[in-house]
C-alpha cells in the first residue's frame, strides 16, 4: 500500500512540471512503472503476463465506453468512411507492408515479421484518447482518430490469431475466419447499441435515486456490455465503446455529472493502465533488440502508415494536411502489448524477443508520437491556441424530463470587439440569459443591458439549439482581423448551421 502511494504521489508531482512542456499523462505514467520495475529500482516486480492482459482489457473496456460517451452523433457519421477503410483494409495494408519490409531488412522469417506487422498495425484508444483529450483539434480529425483507434482492434486480433495459427500450423476455413471477423465488428456494435439503448430508458425508471447510484449503475453497464458480447464471440470493446456512445447522445437524468465521472474514471484507468505495462517490461533486455526495435518504428512511421493512410483516404476528400496528420497519429499503446503476450502463451516467443521488440516500439511510439503531435497540430494550423471553448453545458438538475440545458458562452476579446444590447440579440426562442458575469461581477441582465467581450453569458436554452446559440450570440459582435486561416474558420462557423460550438481560439 505504501509503495503504491509512492507511486501515485510521484507521478503527481511529476505531472505538475510536464504539463508544462506538453508531455502526456500516459507516457508519465509508463515511465514511472518502469523507474519502480525490476531494472531500474527494484521497488516492484512484475512479470505475470497473463495477469496484465486481463487487467489491460478491464481498463479499456472503461477507458472505451467513456470515450464513446463524449462522441457526438454527428461527429460520428461525418467519419464513417474513412474510419471504416482504415479500421478494417487498413490494418491488413499496414502489417503487410510492416512485416514484409521488415523481413526484407532483418532477414527474419516471413511469418514472424507478419506476426509483428499485425500486433502492431492497431492504433491504440487508451493513447489516442489521453493525447487528443481537451485539445481543441479539427472535430472531424479527432473524430477520424478516435474512432479508428476504437474500430481498428477487432481486426488486429482477428489477424494476429490468424498469423498465429498458421504458425502452429492450424488449419481455418477463410471464409469463417471472414465471417467472425464481420461477426466480431457487426456483433459489437450491434449489442452495444441494444444495451445503450436499454441503459439509458432504465435509468429514466431510476430517477428517484441518490445521484451516487447512477455512477455504480453506469459502472455496471460498461462490464455488461463488454461481456455479453464476449460471450456471443463479438466485440466486447467495440460493444463497450457504442453502448457509451448511445448512452451519451441520448438525454438522461445527471448527464453532466455521469460525464464528469467518466473523465475521473477514465484519468484513473489510464494511468493504472500504463503503469502497470510500465512494470511488465524489463528494459535490461532491449539492448538485445533495439535496433530490431528502431528499424520496425521507422517502418511504421514513415512507410506502412502513411502509404496505407494516403491510399485509402484518398476517396475521403481529406486534405493534405488531415491526411499528414493522420499519418503522424499512430499511436500504438496497450493493445499491442496485449496481442504481444498471445505469442508467449502459445509457446512461439519462448525468449519474450518478440513481446520486447513490440513493447520496444510501443514506448517509442508514444514517446515521439506522443510529444510531437499536438505540435505537429499547431504547425499544420489543425489546432486552435487555447483548449478554453466559447461555450460550455453545465447540469440542469431535474426530477423530469426536460427539453432544457443551461449553457455558459464566454465572448473572446482576442477574436470579437464591439459591444451589444441584450433586446438586440437574435436568440432562439425561448431562450433566456439567466445571468452575466463580469470579472467577479454578476449581474442580473436586462434588455437594456449592454453586453461586451470577456463577458460570460449563462443561458438557458432549448437542447435543440445548444450548439447554436454560441454562433448566434457571436454574430453580434465584430470579428477582429486575424490571420486568414482563422479569419476563415470563425467566419465558416458563424455563417453555417454549426456542428460544434464556435471555439474561443481558433
Amino acid at each position: 500500500m505504501l509503495i503504491a502511494a509512492l507511486v501515485l504521489l510521484t507521478l503527481v508531482l511529476i505531472a505538475s512540471i510536464s504539463h508544462k512542456i506538453n508531455i502526456p499523462v500516459i507516457i508519465l505514467s509508463l515511465v514511472i512503472g518502469i523507474v519502480f520495475g525490476s531494472d531500474v529500482l527494484g521497488v516492484i516486480y512484475f512479470d505475470d503476463a497473463v495477469l496484465a492482459k486481463e487487467i489491460a482489457n478491464i481498463a479499456l473496456m472503461f477507458i472505451l465506453f467513456i470515450g464513446g460517451f463524449g462522441t457526438k452523433k454527428h461527429a460520428f457519421r461525418a467519419v464513417i468512411k474513412p474510419v471504416s477503410l482504415l479500421a478494417t483494409v487498413g490494418i491488413l495494408l499496414t502489417a503487410m507492408i510492416t512485416g514484409w519490409v521488415f523481413h526484407l531488412i532483418s532477414g527474419w522469417p516471413l511469418i514472424n515479421c507478419l506476426l509483428i506487422g499485425s500486433i502492431l498495425a492497431s492504433t491504440d484508444a487508451a493513447a489516442v484518447f489521453s493525447v487528443l483529450k481537451n485539445r481543441q483539434l479539427d472535430s472531424r480529425i479527432k473524430s477520424i482518430t478516435e474512432l479508428e483507434s476504437v474500430a481498428n482492434d477487432p481486426m488486429a486480433i482477428v489477424l494476429t490469431m490468424f498469423v498465429i495459427d498458421q504458425m502452429l500450423g492450424t488449419q481455418h476455413n477463410l471464409l469463417l475466419t471472414i465471417l467472425s471477423f464481420l461477426w466480431q465488428l457487426a456483433g459489437g456494435i450491434g449489442i452495444g447499441v441494444l444495451i445503450g439503448n436499454l441503459a439509458a430508458y432504465a435509468i429514466r425508471k431510476i430517477r428517484q435515486n441518490e445521484p451516487e447510484f447512477f455512477f455504480v449503475y453506469l459502472i455496471a453497464i460498461v462490464m455488461l456490455s463488454y461481456s455479453i458480447a464476449n460471450i456471443l464471440g463479438a466485440s466486447g470493446m467495440l460493444s463497450a465503446f457504442f453502448a457509451g456512445f448511445v448512452m451519451g447522445n441520448k438525454n438522461i437524468p445527471y448527464k453532466k455529472g455521469l460525464l464528469s465521472f467518466n473523465n475521473t474514471l477514465s484519468f484513473i484507468t489510464n494511468v493504472g493502465l500504463f503503469i502497470l505495462l510500465g512494470l511488465l517490461v524489463f528494459p535490461g533486455k532491449f539492448y538485445l533488440i533495439w535496433d530490431k526495435g528502431v528499424i520496425i518504428f521507422l517502418i511504421l512511421s514513415l512507410l506502412s502508415r502513411p502509404i496505407t493512410v494516403f491510399f485509402l483516404t484518398s476517396i475521403c476528400k481529406l486534405s493534405f494536411k488531415e491526411q499528414s496528420f493522420l499519418s503522424a497519429v499512430g499511436i500504438r499503446g496497450a493493445v499491442p502489448i496485449v496481442l504481444a503476450t498471445y505469442p508467449a502463451a502459445m509457446g512461439l516467443d519462448p525468449e519474450h524477443e518478440i513481446f520486447n521488440i513490440v513493447f520496444f516500439v510501443v514506448t517509442l511510439s508514444m514517446i515521439v508520437q506522443g510529444t510531437s503531435l499536438i505540435p505537429l497540430a499547431k504547425k499544420l494550423k489543425l489546432l486552435s491556441k487555447s483548449n478554453n471553448s466559447s461555450s460550455r453545458v453545465l447540469e440542469l438538475v431535474s426530477v423530469q424530463d426536460t427539453n432544457y440545458e443551461i449553457v455558459e458562452v464566454y465572448i473572446d476579446e482576442e477574436y470579437y470587439h464591439g459591444s451589444i444590447r441584450i433586446s438586440e440579440m437574435k436568440l432562439p426562442k425561448g431562450t433566456l440569459i439567466t445571468f452575466v458575469r463580469r470579472g467577479d461581477q454578476i449581474m442580473t441582465p436586462t434588455g437594456s443591458m449592454e453586453i461586451f467581450p470577456k463577458d460570460t453569458l449563462t443561458v438557458l436554452v432549448e437542447n435543440q439549439y445548444i450548439d447554436m446559440i454560441a454562433v448566434d450570440i457571436m454574430r453580434s459582435f465584430v470579428l477582429k482581423k486575424l490571420d486568414e486561416h482563422k479569419k476563415e474558420k470563425i467566419e465558416e462557423a458563424v455563417t453555417t448551421t454549426p456542428t460544434d460550438p464556435v471555439p474561443a481560439d481558433i
